[in-house]
């Protein structure tokens, strides 16, 4: 390659148009030229290192899962942002060149004589002008202190007259329209009075601009005589008028906002502004109009001492990013007053859309800041149409974003009305609107979570990225609105199985609390507890496995050590699922029922506690037995239905059956008399009969029946009743009797006696 060639090839590399034309034009070329033979074996490598990564052993692929999909698609975005971030960093390659051109510059002497003669002696001009600058500043403070103190007399003149004048109506309003009316009069009138202070603001400020002008004016004079007769050279002289131009540049913008904020000045100031806002911007705004000066300096003087374009147009890229994030900066510092400010009118703030946008406005440096960085990024890459699509893309933005604020409040309107329970509804179900306020937050989530996502998902549309074609026709996007609306439907399923299942059961109890069946009621409460925790791990378990199968995850691994896992705990305790089990049928069963007096297991007692495993019985000493159903074979329960006293006990032969049991049906039927003892007593006495007669006499049966658990009562008060009775009756009991041995031999070996006192023999003593 020729010298003039190499200079050719130069040109073009720094051209940024010769340069894109020479891309396009390889490129085409690179489109037409036949692929090289080798190009079948090279293309067959990625495509083997891009395998899934849940290909088998033996070479075959399994079905693919969500999670790998996921992470196939992250690994593309993770390329693509490196790829970006390296196209975004390959704008500020050629910053290497500026510093070999520094380095080449400062190596030889004569470009760095003449660069140190030519920014020696411009700074030193630049300083005697800032000089003499400053000293004239200094001089015309008493001036603006006159123009400020005119001005402070000016407003308060104004204010006096305002205050001073007569209102327009001395009657108070005595309807609403006409207060309405008063009120607007008034808001006019501050109106016109905000207006008239501004506007005779406005002369103080325009003078009070002029008086700091003038020592802008003298350094600009001082400047360019310096240019003219203080330089010897032609590159001095540039460098001074470029510095001396950059000075009154970024000078005139800096004083143009301080005459709109006037920090120090509140009474010139010519916006509403606190003074605190207004210092803020002013110290932001000293550092922002730097930015401008520098950039007129590089353009300037680049050509000047031999910087190519290239290393230009890098340095100004640098210095203007620079120049955004410090915007972006000060948007941050100054979001809260700019919100404050965008805030609605006071008569407009109670209204829904007014509602809405004062909270909108609360994040408008959102949009601020990525419209600041949008501007640079259009402009440094050159990108044609960019300013077009920035405006195209805000304003579809706030659209999107209103559109959907008023989406959300319709949204939200229904599902309050979907919530809302009627009272003839809440009647019919108690409880209904209590479950449906349980919910409500968690649906309220779920459908801010699904306006949220598709706002995103229609503004990255609006924003030139494919989220439609991702998700209605990508294979993830498809794949992961599917396993979305599925999980959503297996959890909406199951709640709704789960109310339904538990008002059912409610509703049932409340039927029998209702119907005067206060056992079977009870009874449910007892396994309420049961069929509520197996219907809750059957719905969790449904839940699991869907959302597991829809992520990805292969749940039949799962399923199956679960299962294995089931056996073995009730391989292990039999015991355990034998009390569970069989408490489970004794309470469906409704065997017994706390504060029974049963007997369970060889132990009698009442029952003080239930539970789906043990009985808890108390006895009549006081001990607690604590039974697990599993050794329970059989329950004698006493109080359920009705008792039986059996009446049984020898009588004297000679005894009329049927006398007797005329009096023991009279004691029943004094029992039954009793207040005490009615509710007890069922029914009357009933003569069973006489089982066996013989020599001990005659066995007499009856019976009484008694209320549950009342026998022994019964029992106690029936047997005094009737011992007193048959005393005053003088019924015949058999009288027991003994056999004597006679040890002694005589005429009478044996003898038989009764058991009866024997008469008092003759004392022959006495005789």
């Amino acid at each position: 390659m020729t010298a003039q060639q190499a200079q050719q090839v130069l040109g073009v590399l720094n051209d940024p148009q010769k340069r894109a034309e020479f891309t396009r034009t390889l490129s085409a070329i690179a489109g037409t030229l036949p692929a090289p033979a080798a190009a079948p074996a090279a293309a067959a490598k990625p495509a083997a290192a891009s395998a899934p990564a849940n290909t088998s052993d033996d070479g075959t692929l399994e079905p693919d899962s969500l999670g790998s999909d996921i992470v196939g698609e992250l690994s593309g975005v993770r390329d693509a942002t490196v790829r970006q971030a390296r196209q975004f960093a390959g704008l500020f390659s050629d910053l290497a060149f500026v510093g070999r051109w520094v380095h080449s510059e400062l190596a030889s002497p004569q470009s760095r004589q003449t660069l140190l003669d030519a920014f020696g002696r411009a700074g030193a001009i630049v300083l005697v002008a800032l000089a003499a600058e400053r000293g004239l500043s200094i001089a015309l403070r008493r001036p603006l202190a006159a123009v400020t103190s005119r001005a402070v007399e000016a407003e308060r003149r104004l204010n006096r007259r305002a205050t001073e004048a007569p209102p327009a109506t001395e009657a108070l309003p005595e309807t609403a329209a006409e207060q309405k009316t008063q009120e607007t009069r008034q808001q006019d009138d501050r109106k016109q009075h905000e207006t008239l202070r501004i506007i005779g603001r406005i002369p103080f400020s325009l003078l009070h601009l002029l008086i700091k002008l003038i020592p802008v004016a003298l350094f600009l004079g001082v400047g360019y005589a310096g240019a003219a007769f203080l330089t010897v050279s032609d590159q001095a002289e540039l460098v001074t008028l470029t510095l001396t131009n950059a000075y009154i540049i970024a000078r005139g913008a800096y004083l143009l906002v301080e005459t709109v904020f006037v920090p120090k000045s509140p009474t010139i100031r010519l916006c509403k502004a606190s003074d605190s806002t207004a210092r803020i911007v002013i110290r932001w705004w000293t550092l922002l109009v730097a930015v401008p000066s520098i950039v007129v300096c590089l353009s300037s003087l680049g050509a000047l001492f031999h910087l190519a374009p290239r290393g230009t147009q890098a340095m100004i890229r640098a210095i203007v990013l620079g120049e955004h994030i410090l915007i972006a900066l000060f948007i941050w510092r100054i979001r809260r007053p700019v919100a404050g400010a965008l805030q609605p009118p006071a008569r407009f703030q109670g209204r829904s859309f007014w509602i809405f946008v004062g909270r909108l406005v609360q994040f408008w440096w959102l949009p601020a800041m990525v419209f600041d960085l949008a501007l640079w990024l259009v402009w440094a890459t050159q990108i044609r149409g960019g300013y077009a699509w920035i405006w195209r893309t805000m304003a579809l933005t706030v659209i999107v974003i209103l559109l959907s604020r008023v989406l959300a409040v319709l949204a939200f309107g229904m599902q309050n009305r979907l919530f809302h329970v009627s009272d003839d509804v809440e009647a019919r179900y108690p409880g209904l609107q209590a479950r449906a306020d349980y919910y409500y937050p968690l649906a309220r989530r779920s459908l801010s979570a699904l306006l949220i996502f598709a706002t995103i998902v229609i503004l990255l549309q609006a924003w030139g990225i494919p989220t439609f074609a991702f998700f209605l026709h990508g294979a993830l996007g498809t794949r992961i609105v599917a396993a979305v609306l599925s999980i959503l439907i297996a959890f909406t399923i199951a709640t709704v199985v789960w109310e339904i299942a538990n008002a059912a059961l409610q509703t049932q109890i409340t039927r029998f609390e209702t119907t005067e069946q206060a056992s079977r009621a009870i009874r449910l409460r007892t396994v309420l507890p049961i069929i509520r925790t197996v219907l809750l791990t059957f719905i969790i378990v449904i839940v699991a496995v869907t959302t597991l199968s829809q992520i990805g995850i292969n749940v039949a691994p799962l399923l199956t050590g679960a299962g294995i896992l089931g056996a073995a705990i009730a391989f292990g305790s039999q015991s355990l699922v034998k009390d569970f089990i069989t408490g489970f049928f004794m309470l469906v069963e409704n065997a017994m029922q706390v504060g029974d007096w049963v007997t369970a297991g060889s132990v009698s007692g009442t029952v003080e506690h239930l539970s789906i495993r043990t009985l808890r019985l108390r006895t009549t000493s006081g001990d607690v037995h604590i039974i697990p159903f599993s050794s329970v074979t059989s329950i004698a329960n006493t109080s359920r239905d009705y008792n039986v006293i059996v009446v049984s006990f020898m009588l004297d032969l000679s005894e009329d059956p049927d006398r007797v049991a005329a009096i023991l049906a009279d004691v029943v039927a004094g029992m039954r008399a009793d207040d005490a003892f009615a509710p007890m007593i069922l029914s009357d006495f009933t003569f069973l009969g006489v089982e066996v007669a013989d020599g001990n006499g005659a066995k007499f049966l009856g019976s009484i029946r008694t209320a549950p658990g009342a026998k022994w009562k019964v029992s106690r008060e029936y047997y005094r009743r009737l011992g007193l009775r048959m005393v005053k009756e003088g019924v015949k009991f058999p009288i027991p009797t003994a056999i004597s041995m006679m040890t002694n031999a005589g005429p009478n070996p044996l003898r038989i006696r009764q058991d009866t006192p024997e008469p008092p023999q003759p004392d022959p003593a006495h005789d």
